[in-house]
């Protein structure tokens, strides 16, 4: 098993502490195996088997305890009476009306209760309702470069160069990379995704509502490559749903609303909002989406053509929330940032490009920063070592270099 250490100490740093902790992220991402290696370390620390309740409910053995009822008779007849109990409920999002047994053990005494989920709707729903503070989410991302690097053991050019092809999913990492051998996987995962999570997502969100709609996975699916081909450039649900009209598709803005927001919950893609520098605030049109990973990018969208820059910006947009960023799109006047990544109150601005050796290059990737008035760090990363350096004030960095430090 791959040791995901940054999210093991996280989930430490919260032991004990009067909080759920929720894990989100891709199926596959490592969810399951990061809660079996801190049990492995609770287990070294003094807990003892008795003090640990663990449960994946993508086992067959707990499909009797999907309804409720069942699951919290279970869990509570195994609590420990006089010693903690460290409760993990893996998928807990399949489990019918789930928010109830977390709220009901989360207010006994001695329990500190781990749940994970592979969509986002679990926390927008009665979750976050009953337990509006008091859960902390631990978004689980792909293996980083680094991270990547340290399991291959590839030197760092060939390693960047089979990240780019075959992404970061952990057993992406350890497998026998062929071409045909990582598409299989891929399409696996890829598939779960679209037709098991967001399927299912969708009954329990129209369920909620009252309403149920008929899914249509092929327009999803056209939804999702349309989306995949344009990171890096501003979208909306009307450019999607002109782009599907022009195409021959007939749908409405609200059909393609939905979908969006089942690609974004499901952690296929995440949004970047656009920030307005001078005045400090978001704005509400023309995000940004990228892709939670390249391999399942580079699965779905078509050999047409290479797009290396958007590429490497797709890379470094996760690398930023990785560090614990907030990150948005910078505007400032007409020129825009490509990353303003915020932390503890502290801007950090980023361009992001393939090469600056071509002079007009280099000067249209300083010219946004140069107008940023604030005495924030400025940092432009580049493939090309040629323009290394700092050009008053402003660093200019190897990509990878900066990937692992």
């Amino acid at each position: 098993m791959i040791e995901r250490r940054e999210y093991l100490q996280q989930l430490f740093s919260w032991k004990d502490e009067q909080v759920i902790k929720v894990v989100t992220g891709i199926r596959r991402c490592g969810k399951s195996t990061l809660l079996r290696q801190y049990q492995d370390q609770l287990l070294q620390n003094g807990v003892s088997q008795e003090q640990i309740i663990s449960l994946n409910f993508e086992e067959l053995e707990y499909e009797h305890l999907l309804d409720y009822r069942a699951l919290y008779q279970y869990v509570k007849e195994r609590l420990c009476p006089d010693r903690r109990t460290y409760i993990f409920l893996d998928e807990i999002q399949k489990v019918s009306s789930f928010e109830k047994v977390v709220d009901s053990l989360y207010v006994k005494e001695n329990t500190d209760i781990y749940i994970t989920g592979s969509n986002a709707y679990m926390l927008s729903g009665d979750l976050a309702t009953l337990l509006t503070g008091r859960y902390v989410e631990i978004s689980m991302l792909p293996l980083s470069f680094r991270e990547f690097v340290q399991v291959t053991g590839t030197s760092t050019e060939q390693a960047f160069a089979e990240y780019m092809k075959s992404g970061g999913l952990p057993y992406v990492a350890v497998m026998d990379r062929s071409d045909e051998k990582v598409d299989i996987y891929l399409e696996g995962i890829y598939n779960t995704v679209i037709v098991r999570d967001i399927e299912d997502r969708q009954s329990r969100k129209e369920i909620a509502a009252g309403k149920r709609r008929i899914t249509d996975i092929a327009l999803l699916k056209t939804i999702a490559r349309y989306l995949a081909s344009v990171i890096g450039s501003p979208v909306s649900v009307k450019s999607v749903t002109n782009y599907l009209i022009s195409s021959g598709r007939k749908v409405s803005p609200n059909t393609v609303s939905d979908y969006m927001e089942a690609l974004t919950e499901s952690f296929i893609f995440y949004s970047a909002e656009r920030f307005d520098i001078v005045g400090k605030q978001l704005l509400k049109v023309n995000k940004k989406l990228y892709m939670v990973d390249l391999g399942l990018r580079n699965h779905i969208l078509p050999r047409k053509q290479y797009d290396l820059g958007f590429s490497i910006e797709n890379i470094v947009f996760f690398e930023l929330l990785r560090r614990g960023c907030k990150v948005t799109i910078g505007k400032n006047g007409q020129m825009e940032v490509d990353f303003v990544a915020q932390k503890q109150g502290i801007l950090t601005y980023y361009q992001v490009t393939a090469d600056m050796t071509s002079q007009a290059i280099f000067e249209r990737e300083m010219r946004p920063l140069k107008s940023i008035r604030d005495n924030y760090e400025k940092i432009i990363l580049t493939m090309d070592r040629f323009s290394v350096g700092n050009y008053d004030g402003i660093q200019v960095i190897h990509v990878l270099d900066w990937l692992l430090q």
